[in-house]
C-alpha cells in the first residue's frame, strides 16, 4: 500500500473521529442543559478482556439514562430492584437489576460510574450491561467480579433506536446476554419480604431532591403502588404505562467526590453503599424510618427498626433512591 493511501485513510479516520465527537457532545449538552456523558470510551475501547465470567446463574444490572431526552424509559418496569443515584452537575441516573423476568429491551443504556462496582459486589459475579466508562475506570471495572458487557465487545446484543438523539438512544436486548432469567436466588440484596411491621405513618408522598433531579413517589390505593414522578412529571414507559414500585426506600448514605470527572470537568459523585445509617421506607401507603447496614461490599444490605427488628418490603418490584445523609 502507497504512503497516499495510507495518508488519505489516516485523513479521513480523523474527520470522523472529530464529527463523532463533535455529534457526541453537542447531543450530551442537550441534556437538561448539564453534562454529558462521561464514558469517554468509545465501543472498540470499552471492550472487557479480563473481567471473570459468571459461573451459574448471575443477576443483569443495566445502567440506565434518565436525562429528560432519554425518556421514556423501556423495560425498567421489569426489573426486580431499580436504584438511582446522584451523578455529574447534580442530575440522576439509574440501575435496573433484572432476575425473574427479562423485558425485550431495555434502555437508553448509559455509561457506568466507579460507585456502581462497590453497589454490585453484593450480586454473585453480575452481569454489567453499560454503553461505556473513563479509559481510567476501565481498568477497575476488569478487576471487579462481574461480567461486563458493552457494544464493543457483544454488538449484536445492542442497537440504536431511531427515536431519540445520541446517546440517549442506545437499547439492549437482554436476551442476547442471558440466555434466561436466573432466578429469585441471583438477588442477593438482603432484602426481605412479607407483612409490614407494625406501626409506620401514613403518607401520601415523599420527594427526593438532588441539585438538579428530583423523584417522586406519590400512594395510589387503586394501584396499591407508589407512582414514580422524575423531574415533577409522571414517569411513564415507552408503552405509555405509569412506571410504579411496591417499595421505595430512600437511604441516606455519604456521597463524596471520586478521583473521576466527566469531559466538562465535573466531578464524578461517588455513593457510598458499605457502611450504616438512616433509611426510610415506603410501603402500603405507609413510612417507617428505620436503619440500614451493610458491613462488607459482599454483604447485602439490612433494614431494621429500632429495636432491631428486620423491616419486610411489599412483594414486587423495590426503588432504592440514594441520598445524601443530612
Amino acid at each position: 500500500m502507497g504512503r497516499g493511501t495510507g495518508g488519505r485513510r489516516a485523513a479521513t479516520t480523523v474527520a470522523l473521529l472529530v464529527a463523532t465527537a463533535t455529534a457526541a457532545l453537542a447531543a450530551g449538552c442537550t441534556s437538561e442543559g448539564g453534562p454529558g456523558d462521561d464514558g469517554r470510551g468509545a465501543p472498540k475501547e470499552s471492550k472487557q478482556g479480563t473481567s471473570p465470567s459468571a459461573t451459574g446463574p448471575s443477576a443483569l444490572a443495566v445502567k440506565i439514562d434518565n436525562a429528560a431526552a432519554a425518556r421514556p424509559h423501556t423495560g425498567v418496569d421489569a426489573a426486580d430492584v431499580v436504584y438511582a443515584e446522584q451523578v455529574e452537575g447534580g442530575l440522576s441516573r439509574l440501575m435496573a437489576v433484572y432476575a425473574t423476568r427479562l423485558p425485550e429491551t431495555v434502555g437508553p443504556v448509559r455509561s457506568a460510574r466507579e460507585s456502581d462496582l462497590e453497589l454490585l459486589r453484593q450480586f454473585d459475579r453480575p452481569t454489567l450491561a453499560f454503553s461505556g466508562a473513563q479509559k481510567k475506570l476501565l481498568p477497575l471495572i476488569d478487576k471487579a467480579p462481574l461480567r461486563a458487557e458493552t457494544p464493543g465487545n457483544a454488538a449484536d446484543a445492542f442497537f440504536r433506536g431511531s427515536g431519540k438523539p445520541a446517546p440517549h438512544n442506545l437499547y439492549l436486548r437482554p436476551g442476547g446476554l442471558v440466555p434466561e432469567p436466573p432466578g429469585q436466588a441471583a438477588l442477593t440484596t438482603g432484602f426481605r419480604y412479607g407483612p409490614a411491621p407494625e406501626g409506620g405513618t401514613a403518607t401520601d408522598s415523599r420527594a427526593v431532591r438532588y441539585p438538579a433531579a428530583r423523584f417522586t413517589f406519590t400512594w395510589s390505593d387503586s394501584r396499591d403502588r407508589w407512582l414514580v414522578g422524575m423531574d415533577g412529571t409522571p414517569a411513564t414507559t415507552a408503552d405509555g404505562e405509569r412506571m410504579t414500585a411496591a417499595t421505595v426506600v430512600v437511604q441516606y448514605v455519604n456521597v463524596r467526590e471520586s478521583a473521576f470527572r466527566d469531559f466538562l470537568g465535573n466531578n464524578t459523585p461517588y455513593t457510598e453503599t458499605v457502611g450504616s445509617g438512616k433509611a426510610t421506607v415506603l410501603r402500603d401507603g405507609r413510612a417507617w424510618d428505620v436503619e440500614w447496614k451493610r458491613e462488607k461490599a459482599t454483604d447485602g444490605t439490612s433494614f431494621t427498626t429500632g429495636d432491631g427488628t428486620p423491616v419486610n418490603f411489599a412483594k414486587g418490584q423495590v426503588w432504592v433512591v440514594y441520598s445524601e445523609t443530612p
